[in-house]
């Protein structure tokens, strides 16, 4: 078990440190916002999700509602259950029901990545290695991150805050240059942000964000079928 642990740990080492940078970002877009360094830093430790936590520190410092937030977090994280459905089936069997979702709370798109390229069966012990090697990469990050807003000059966190958003540049870039639905839906969903942002001004940012996902999953649906057996 303590082999597992550790051979889990080293897997998650990468991660921790990519992670690290990450949030890094995420703390001082949060400190930024308003939100004190002890608050960066719990909802760090209480959802580990990248994308999830800087639509909710957008929807918190837009005044949203906790129905928005809900919303939105659905909307961004629901991609998490289908990785657990994937990633259930390299379970072992000492993976009962108390320690899967243990185990569901540190699911994250390069822990699933790791996780599912492992060639043998999953113990409870390697993936909680896993999980907390990226946890503590991604909480340390955003504590030096949001200590880190409160004391470096405003220029130069205004330039760290756009981290976070270059790593979802770096996401949806690279397949958008392979493949032009993901480029259709990328220009979509920008579109009808900007239109939520200037047109209806009406609509919260939390809102916003919410219409343009949905709205641009919706088209590309309609435009760019998947058909059976396609991935």
């Amino acid at each position: 078990m303590k082999t597992d642990f550790f051979r889990g740990v080293r897997h998650g080492i990468p991660i921790a440190l990519g992670y690290i940078s990450v949030s890094f970002g995420f703390g001082i877009m949060a400190v930024g916002t308003g939100l004190s360094p002890l608050t960066a830093v719990m909802i760090s430790v209480t959802n580990l999700t990248s994308a999830g936590q800087a639509a909710g520190v957008s929807v918190i410092a837009a005044g949203g509602t906790l129905a928005e937030m809900a919303l939105t977090q659905l909307i961004i994280n629901i991609r998490y259950s289908l990785m657990g459905f994937s990633l259930s089936q390299k379970l072992s069997r000492n993976f009962g029901t108390a320690r899967r979702m243990a185990a569901s709370f540190g699911i994250t798109d390069e822990i699933f990545a790791v996780a599912s390229s492992q060639p043998h069966e999953i113990t409870p012990s390697y993936m909680y290695g896993l999980i907390a090697a990226g946890f503590f990469g991604w909480s340390l990050g955003t504590l030096l991150g949001a200590l880190a807003g409160q004391i470096l000059p405003q220029p130069f966190t205004d330039a760290m805050g756009l981290v976070l958003y270059g790593m979802f540049l770096a996401i949806i870039i690279p397949p958008a240059r392979r493949k032009l639905s993901v480029l259709s839906v990328v220009l979509i969903a920008a579109g009808i942000s900007v239109l939520c942002k200037y047109a209806f001004t009406f609509l919260s940012g939390g809102f916003s964000v919410i219409i343009s996902g949905v709205a641009a999953a919706a088209a590309g649906a309609l435009l760019f079928p998947v058909k059976d057996g396609e991935v």
